[in-house]
């Protein structure tokens, strides 16, 4: 095919301009040229593709510029609705708060009262700065003040917790025993532990009895050949002692005996030692013809004598019962802190003559009546009796359940 050439004036400069056919162009080129056709088709097809991610890109940026422009501008913005808010919700958290430090008043002295000794006045709580709650030394103080309130200076102090060791063992009359006190122990003010120690094996009968006591208390088990024990108590004791040395137990040990009766204010008075406590104990004797007393002689707090009638222990360098008698837990533990003279561990004696287990133990723990302290003030009331009641014929029922019917009865018809 011919190609036409075409010459074309600039009205300014007069340069020739050359058209060609697109006929002309395929067969300069060859096959490889595009038509116009086909190049605007490509073009259409990938603007249709990223065309319109930028447009969307472009409004999405746009319109976060308008929003966050005008945000900006509406936050420094004053309103005066806001102070109004401000001022009552201030005045609602100040009532919310005024009404919880009532109740927290209340309760506060609710638990004071009921598990803690308070000295130095009432505890009061107000506004202000400068209040704080911390600890010394075992006690807790509760202290503070400001403008607004004060608060009244008061020292907490915890209550000691109660150590009760009972050595008991498998006889007809256990279960009334410790039924019975375990109901008093259950009405003694916490913190109190009851540690209850059996001979070779723990018995069913013994831990359903603890179990429905409601009394906190660990049950353990003496260990010692029970051929070779010459007084069971001693070693069931000593097991116990042991138990509260590994385990640092901090707290006022008494021994109390199952068959025992113990007061309230017994366990009240306990509280009051310091390091060692003794007080009198009303005892029926062997022979149950007479009534005896031993323990102290008080002027005040001070030890200044004891009570004894029988003749076969007046050797003895203190007349106390076993029930008569309780101490610091720490004394078995930290003996510096006491200065004990040795640290050997405290331990009842069984190679002593019996009736002289107590005195050859209360010389480990004090030298002399100077490091005791009579309770109650004078040593002027009997708070426990030991009565020695046993019923040594009967047969011990497994399980507490009589398989049979006694052997004295008598037929409801004859009561009518």
């Amino acid at each position: 095919m011919a190609s036409i050439r075409r010459t074309v004036y600039n009205n300014d400069q007069q340069l020739p301009i050359k058209v060609e056919s697109p006929s002309h162009k395929i067969l300069l080129y060859g096959s490889n040229y595009s038509s116009p056709t086909t190049t605007s088709r490509s073009r259409r097809f990938l603007s249709g593709l990223f065309l319109p991610q930028k447009k969307q890109l472009k409004r999405s940026i746009y319109r976060f510029s308008l929003f966050f422009i005008i945000g900006f501008l509406l936050g420094l913005t004053p309103f005066g609705t806001l102070h109004q808010f401000d001022y009552t919700q201030t005045h609602n958290n100040n009532s919310q708060l005024e009404g919880l430090l009532d109740r927290h008043k209340q309760t506060v002295n609710h638990v004071i009262r009921e598990n803690v000794l308070v000295q130095g006045g009432e505890i009061g709580i107000g506004g202000g700065g400068g209040g704080g709650i911390g600890g010394d030394g075992g006690e807790i103080g509760i202290g503070g003040g400001g403008d607004n309130g004060e608060i009244d200076n008061v020292v907490v102090m915890p209550k000691k917790q109660l150590i009760i060791v009972t050595p008991t063992y498998n006889r007809a009359l256990q279960a009334y025993f410790l039924h019975r006190l375990g109901q008093t122990l259950r009405l003694v003010e916490s913190p109190l532990l009851w540690i209850v120690v059996e001979m070779k094996e723990i018995s069913m009968e013994t831990s359903e009895i603890l179990r429905k006591s409601g009394v906190m208390y660990r049950h353990l088990v003496c260990k010692k050949n029970s051929t070779n024990v010459k007084d069971r108590g001693v070693h069931q004791r000593n097991t116990v002692l042991e138990h509260i040395e590994q385990h640092r137990l901090d707290g006022i040990v008494y021994f109390a005996d199952d068959d025992n009766i113990y007061s309230l204010e017994l366990f009240k008075s306990l509280r009051d030692i310091s390091r060692f406590g003794t007080w009198p104990v009303a005892m029926l004797a062997q022979s149950k013809a007479k009534a005896i007393l031993e323990g102290p002689v008080c002027n005040g707090s001070q030890v200044i004598g004891w009570h004894t009638n029988e003749k076969s222990k007046r050797l003895r360098r203190f007349h106390v019962d076993m029930s008569g008698f309780a101490f610091n837990s720490t004394i078995l533990w930290d003996p510096k802190r006491w200065h004990r003279p040795t640290s050997k561990p405290v331990r009842q004696l069984d190679t002593v003559k019996e009736g002289f287990q107590e005195t050859t133990f209360i010389e480990q723990v004090v030298e002399d009546e100077y490091q005791m302290e009579g309770i109650p003030h004078g040593c002027s009331r009997v708070m426990n009796w030991h009565l020695h009641l046993d019923a040594h014929n009967l047969v011990y029922p497994r399980g507490w359940q009589l398989q049979k019917n006694l052997d004295a009865f008598l037929p409801i018809s004859e009561l009518g």
